[in-house]
């Protein structure tokens, strides 16, 4: 399981469907937009450790302006979205293989798992819509950008 980490100032994610308007689903000011990948044969343990992760990865300046605070430490919020290219290989030729990319259902099943403990933990976390065409908004703050990932153990 995959998670691209980017320290905002702000961010949200809007949703549209055919013929329809732009609706917010999800926005945040300071904290963590975590793009959100799942791979064939990742599980809910692999999901829980990736959250642990996320939530404890310590991408804010402390008084000494290092990178020594972590989400909960700042107050900041938590903005997960899906995003399925994330699992993509682009080891050779000019377009991207989907290979190891979770089927939807499996993609979907762990995307809201590890949304629901992310909210059980955090009391509130937005998000994007899983599958749907989004369009994210963001200001990167630093820029400050981290790749996690989670591999089966």
């Amino acid at each position: 399981m995959i998670a691209l980490l980017q320290r905002v100032s702000e961010a949200r994610v809007l949703v549209n469907g055919p013929g329809q308007e732009h609706r917010v689903t999800g926005s945040i000011g300071r904290g963590i937009l975590a793009l959100i990948g799942v791979e064939r044969g990742d599980t809910e343990a692999q999901a829980n450790r990736l959250l642990q992760r996320v939530l404890a990865y310590r991408m804010f300046d402390d008084d000494d302006g290092k990178m020594n605070l972590n989400l909960e430490q700042v107050g900041g919020e938590l903005l997960l979205v899906s995003q399925f290219t994330l699992a993509a290989n682009t080891n050779k030729g000019n377009r991207a293989s989907f290979t190891s990319a979770a089927e939807p259902q499996d993609g979907r099943r762990l995307y809201d798992y590890l949304l629901s403990q992310a909210r059980a933990r955090l009391g509130t976390c937005p998000s994007g819509e899983f599958g749907a065409h989004m369009q994210v908004e963001l200001v990167n703050d630093g820029p400050v950008t981290f790749w996690l990932q989670v591999k089966a153990s």
